[in-house]
């Protein structure tokens, strides 16, 4: 059987390979550690020494072109406070509105929207109840606005809440609104006549209504 014969590198070889290895290494080196500008590190270039440029005027992050002023500020062309939601009410949008109202607003203004939520029983900064005189003439930007930017010991809430959830909230605070200082009047022609019921009748007429009627 022949034997395979295994030539070692010539000396030659060896010298190449260790006069280049420093090379290699330097741009391994160069990879971690690149020539370029730390976040708020010092520049010697600019005048004013700071390496973060600020943007050019008129810069628009992509995606985020929002030039609807009424759906994403809740404001005018006049930057006045819209009185009005920029979208019709529905039922889902009520549903929606509770849902996310029950989430993020009700720890406050609990889930009628007097202000005395959980945390405020544990002492925290009453709200003003939704059911004042001032909150109820107030235009709905105005409750959008303050889910955006906060107000007073409010934070803001444009982080965890989409433009499209807050206007839902709207539509529900105004829905909570009405609920509490309804009239007869409010009812429609055709429901009126279910006032004059005993509450039980109601409440057998309301689940029949929904597919849950049982004695």
């Amino acid at each position: 059987m022949a034997m395979r014969v295994v030539k070692r590198p010539s000396k030659r070889f060896l010298v190449a390979l260790l006069a280049l290895a420093p090379v290699a290494a330097a741009c391994r080196m160069d990879m971690h550690d690149q020539p370029k500008y730390q976040p708020f590190e010092k520049s010697t270039f600019f005048q004013d020494q700071r390496a973060a440029r600020p943007v050019i005027d008129g810069t628009v992050a992509r995606g985020h072109l929002n030039e609807d002023r009424w759906f994403y500020e809740g404001r005018g062309s006049a930057n006045e406070t819209v009185a009005e939601l920029p979208s019709p009410v529905t039922a889902e949008t009520l549903r929606h509105g509770r849902e996310r109202y029950d989430i993020y607003c009700s720890p406050c203004h609990d889930r009628t929207g007097s202000g005395n939520g959980m945390i405020v029983q544990r002492g925290y900064i009453k709200p003003t109840s939704f059911h004042d005189d001032r909150l109820r003439s107030a235009p709905v930007g105005h409750f959008f606005n303050a889910m955006t930017n906060g107000f007073g010991v409010m934070p803001s809430y444009a982080a965890q809440i989409p433009p499209a959830d807050r206007w839902a909230i709207v539509a529900y605070v105004r829905a909570l609104q009405l609920s509490q200082n309804a009239t007869p009047a409010d009812v429609p022609a055709d429901a009126q006549a279910k006032l004059d019921q005993p509450v039980e009748e109601q409440v057998r007429g309301a689940a029949a209504s929904h597919g849950g009627g049982h004695e």
